[in-house]
């Protein structure tokens, strides 16, 4: 007979983390419930949505996706469990996509508390209550702050810092990164006149001091999170003018990676102060397009080249950029890392499970958990596993064998 309270105390692990927000609790694309190589994979139920890239999250009990249908932004709130209707939140929109790309929504919800965040791809910024889906505030992005429609219009997730909500968000005028009130909307900082890309800000605590860090389209940039105080600028910016930086920053200790397509490259930088030395840089290592890498035990496991010419999924030394091996093949997609797994969601909706080691891609389990194309990251909370297409909300639940 197996032991029935292991598995109960696992399963109450599973339901304690909420994924809140882009790329997870600490917006490092990390999954800390328990699960297994012996774990199976079972799709539950798929619900019909609206079009868009933003990705689900997790939070109050709550499931929350962000699309459009028709002319409306939507921001739905789910039931976990059964991907049943709680609340619906929405407003009308006129975005059109000049190059024939979804017209949905690209920057995914934040969570912080009785409060959720969304961004939409015309530039509305919006604070909705969890619980009832009631509006708190409204912005419009484009009057406020002489937002742009960029390539894809607008597509930052918002970041909540304290009390501050913090946003890449491409303004003019000096607003090219702002700060505002989480709850009233109220502008407190603006700097700079960089336009923002497809990069979302991330916050760190480095040598003892709040940082705040947003990869614009010019390149990496460290403010003061309660001032707005610019501590330094580092320009990371291919030379052809159609391109965009996507990729989130990824914090490690006192040190900072970010990367790019279309020639730009990867660079690692040691924060001092209010300085920045570079560690090392280069196209050969890494070149993240649209998908983020994540870290795990002095390694970085990410897709590297441009999406639509075939990707490798890559492992590469964080103190070198030196790559440790390379595995074409499996198309583009996003990496997520469940304990000491690596977690591949190819675009085609296939699901891969590798150890996260450097000494090669080994594969321990390959699963179908949703139809093409996948664009958006993935939710892991409560012991399911959430995945967004272009049309569809797929829940996968995570059996623990």
């Amino acid at each position: 007979m197996k032991p029935t309270v292991p598995l109960l105390l696992l399963s109450l692990g599973l339901q304690a983390q909420d994924w809140p927000q882009l790329l997870g609790p600490g917006r490092d694309l990390t999954y800390t419930g328990p699960w297994s190589e012996k774990s199976t994979f079972a799709r539950m139920w798929t619900k019909l949505i609206g079009e868009g890239f933003s990705s689900p999250v997790v939070a109050q009990g709550r499931l929350l996706i962000f699309h459009r249908q028709n002319n409306r932004e939507i921001l739905d709130s789910l039931d976990p469990a059964t991907g049943k209707s709680q609340w619906s939140f929405s407003y009308p929109t006129g975005y059109r996509d000049d190059f024939g790309f979804s017209e949905g929504p690209r920057g995914t919800p934040s969570v912080d508390g009785d409060l959720a965040y969304t961004y939409g791809a015309e530039g509305t910024l919006s604070c909705v209550n969890v619980k009832t889906g009631v509006k708190v505030w409204q912005l419009d992005a484009r009057q406020a702050f002489g937002v742009r429609k960029e390539f894809f219009g607008t597509g930052c997730s918002p970041l909540i810092e304290g009390d501050r909500l913090l946003m890449n968000i491409g303004g003019a005028a000096g607003a090219g990164i702002v700060a505002l009130d989480k709850l009233t909307g109220k502008t407190l900082w603006k700097a700079l006149s960089h336009e923002s890309g497809y990069s979302s800000p991330i916050a760190a605590t480095i040598g003892g001091v709040r940082h705040a860090l947003f990869f614009t389209r010019e390149g990496l940039v460290d403010a003061d999170p309660a001032t707005g105080r610019i501590r330094f600028e580092q320009r990371w910016r291919a030379r052809m003018a159609a391109s965009i930086n996507a990729a989130v920053p990824v914090v490690v200790g006192d040190e900072v990676f970010i990367s790019s397509s279309y020639g730009t490259g990867a660079a690692l930088w040691k924060i001092q102060g209010d300085k920045a030395a570079q560690v090392w840089s280069g196209d050969e290592s890494i070149s993240n397009h649209y998908s983020t890498s994540v870290y795990k035990d002095g390694y970085l496991y990410g897709f590297h080249g441009r999406q639509e010419q075939g990707q490798e999924l890559r492992c590469i030394e964080w103190k070198t950029g030196k790559v440790k091996w390379s595995e074409p093949g499996l198309g583009a997609g996003t990496v997520t890392l469940a304990g000491t797994h690596l977690f591949v969601l190819k675009e085609d909706g296939e699901l891969v499970v590798a150890p996260a080691s450097p000494k090669g891609f080994r594969p321990v389990k390959k699963v179908k958990v949703a139809e093409p194309t996948l664009r958006a990251y993935p939710a892991l909370s409560g012991g399911r596993l959430y995945v967004r297409t272009g049309n569809a909300l797929n829940s996968v639940r995570i059996d623990l064998n």
